[in-house]
């Protein structure tokens, strides 16, 4: 496999990459700006056996998606396997927002993924190969105070599941992951504090915060590989149970007398 794998510096990206290593694939591992973490992840990665390449560059720019997918080519000799993991937020009530704002999480969030796929399209359709989109459990549920956040990763759901359309009749697939509560580089402040993460352990069904390695990137890992030929188009909610608890946790149902 030759893959391309965005947001590759920490995180669920990092956690993917370090992943995928193992099994001797080529990685072009991309990040928004020059820095130790980026370069670590590569050193890690090529320790583990893979040809692994570092590429930047920021995805708020327009020409930067297809810039990418040819570096990746040309450093990988080809392209099958495209990982669109990288995101932004930008906390505010929309009434409050900016436009600037509003605009920079859709370029990165939404745009950046369109203009990943079709820069990659011939690649991954003639290997018929796969595409992973990671939008959130926030794209699936409102989310007060992250608008545009929540909005984008709606957006980017439907975006996968609109390839996933476009593609199939060639042979090439693309889902879509929605990670719920995870332990993050967005997230690390909040987790940082023992009394916020066991409050937010005690909303999950499992009882715990979800962790990049192994659940989303063993996930993703599967969803590139040859035991997932047949799915296409499905978005999978990876939180816990959090999602579906809602009707479980309200006052005076049976499930709520203990």
């Amino acid at each position: 496999m030759k893959i391309l794998l965005t947001g590759a510096s920490r995180g669920i990206g990092r956690a993917t990459a370090l992943r995928l290593a193992k099994k001797g694939v080529g990685l072009a591992l991309c990040g928004s700006a020059h820095g130790d973490e980026l370069d670590e992840v590569v050193e890690a990665a090529r320790a583990k056996g893979a040809d692994v390449h570092g590429l930047l560059g920021n995805l708020a720019d327009p020409d930067v998606p297809a810039r990418l997918v040819s570096e990746a080519v040309e450093k990988l000799g080809g392209l099958d396997r495209v990982v669109a993991n990288a995101g932004i937020s930008s906390p505010a009530l929309l009434k409050d927002l900016a436009l600037e704002d509003w605009q920079r999480v859709f370029d990165v969030n939404v745009r950046a993924v369109w203009l990943l796929a079709k820069a990659a399209h011939d690649h991954i359709t003639a290997a018929r190969g796969s595409m992973v989109i990671i939008s959130s459990m926030s794209g699936l549920q409102p989310y007060s105070g992250m608008g545009p956040y929540s909005a984008s990763k709606a957006a980017s759901a439907m975006l996968g599941r609109q390839l996933a359309q476009e593609w199939a009749a060639s042979g090439a697939r693309v889902n879509v992951i929605a990670p719920g509560l995870f332990e993050s580089a967005m997230t690390r402040a909040v987790y940082a504090d023992p009394e916020k993460k066991k409050a937010r352990e005690a909303l999950v069904p499992v009882h715990r915060i979800g962790q990049p390695e192994p659940e989303i990137a063993g996930l993703v890992e599967y969803l590139l590989g040859p035991d997932s030929t047949y799915m296409t188009g499905a978005v999978l909610t990876v939180d816990g149970g959090l999602l579906d608890s809602i009707q479980s946790n309200i006052a005076g149902r049976p499930a709520t007398e203990k």
